[in-house]
């Protein structure tokens, strides 16, 4: 199941496919042995135990590796050097309990500095993102947009050493069988000779070069476009990754020449409740209802769309169309997938988002959230669990909830929710 976020958790935007980090996978039970605690001895300590058990991890990892068709070559190059590391476990458990709002993290990722370097970049790589586009279908300023959020036009690809860091979070054992997973991955990379275990670099995540593939997405979609026998994805030609982006986002259903959404305005006495990527219609059915363009125009048939609003009834409102879905599947918090939209955007030269957002609203910390669903759930309104994020079944919850004492039913997690459930 893909869970979907409203806001966006300051450490938990990474890249392709990287579902993971936003709740997507299963998290096995943390080995009590290399809990990082809170005092400078308690960190020493789980750093001493898990290099010690490192080793004895590795080697009954490499059963299981060579049962999965891995060479002891590949094995014995992989892991040459390689020790327990602990900066990448430290990270891992850093997940901040702060969020951005969805606002702040669009000033970022549509800020005129990327814009302009969005620009320059695709008019730099223009015969190659051309033929990227006539090949898969899928627009260039999309391709040039997921670069820019994953590593800045290709400027910051991670330097971190895949094998370490994964074998490292494998071992760890927090979200252990996600992670085996990569590993493996990644040494079948290895062994079908795109890339040497020392060229393997990317985030301490396990995301890889210019468009930040973890491993597995990486043996399902990455293609050679330059031609020369490898899938490289690492390099400073940046052909290989971009073209895998887009058979990334064509093997999940781009449609070329449909946006991801449309800006619009909501009439008086709209229902709210129908607001949700649950409810689908076409744009005409839309208009009967009111909904326009910023312009007042009827927006032109794409296909089937949902009515979206990432901040409320007092934010912007947006049509989106399925090439929104297949965006998400690189990452599925709204704010990545509207940024990604909106930066392309602009890249092909259209206008920014005229609608304000409610600037004056303060981000829920996690605790806040989970206590918001604690309390939707005891008021009758379930949410399916509380674990902090603020999906489908909490976004339903606080419809209802808001339908039943007369506020605006947009399903915003907001203070003023919170509050009124208190």
């Amino acid at each position: 199941m893909r869970l979907k976020t409203n806001a966006v958790a300051i450490a938990l935007i990474f890249s392709p496919i990287t579902a993971y980090a936003t709740g997507d996978w299963p998290r096995p039970v943390q080995r009590p042995e290399v809990i990082i605690k809170t005092t400078t001895g308690d960190i020493h300590m789980a750093e001493v135990q898990g290099a010690s058990e490192f080793g004895n991890w590795l080697n009954g990892f490499r059963q299981r590796a060579r049962a999965q068709g891995i060479s002891d070559r590949v094995l014995n190059e992989a892991f040459s050097g390689i020790s327990y590391n602990s900066d990448v476990v430290k990270r891992d458990r850093n997940q901040s309990e702060f969020t951005k709002q969805i606002w702040e993290y669009l000033d970022s990722a549509a800020s005129d500095a990327r814009i302009s370097n969005g620009r320059a970049a695709v008019q730099k790589h223009g015969d190659v993102l051309q033929k990227i586009e006539d090949t898969y279908g899928v627009e260039k300023e999309i391709v040039a947009a997921v670069w820019g959020l994953e590593s800045a036009y290709g400027s910051f690809r991670g330097s971190v050493p895949i094998i370490e860091a994964l074998a490292t979070l494998a071992f760890d054992g927090r979200r252990g069988a996600f992670f085996e997973d990569q590993l493996i991955a990644a040494l079948q990379i290895v062994q079908s000779g795109d890339v040497p275990p020392s060229k393997m670099t990317g985030s301490w995540a396990g995301a890889m070069g210019h468009t930040q593939f973890i491993p597995t997405s990486y043996l399902s979609y990455a293609v050679d476009f330059t031609g020369d026998g490898k899938r490289d994805i690492w390099s400073d030609n940046p052909a290989d990754a971009l073209a895998s982006t887009a058979a990334y986002l064509k093997g999940f259903g781009w449609t070329k020449g449909q946006p991801w959404g449309v800006e619009v305005g909501l009439p008086k006495g709209f229902d709210y409740l129908q607001t949700t990527e649950r409810v689908k219609k076409s744009p005409q059915e839309w208009a009967e209802l009111g909904v326009r363009d910023i312009h007042g125009k009827v927006v032109p048939d794409h296909g089937e769309a949902s009515i979206l609003l990432p901040a409320g009834a007092r934010g912007v409102a947006f049509m989106i169309f399925n090439n929104f879905q297949v965006i998400e599947r690189y990452n599925t918090a709204d704010a990545y997938v509207i940024g990604v939209g909106h930066l392309a955007d602009r890249i092909a030269g259209r206008p920014a988002i005229k609608s304000e957002w409610p600037r004056d609203e303060r981000p829920l910390r996690i605790t806040e959230k989970i206590e918001m669903q604690e309390r939707l759930t005891k008021a009758g309104f379930d949410t399916q669990g509380a674990d902090g994020i603020i999906g489908p079944n909490t976004i339903a919850a606080i419809k209802a909830f808001q339908n039943s004492v007369g506020l605006v039913p947009d399903g915003f997690a907001s203070s003023t929710i919170l509050k009124r459930l208190q």
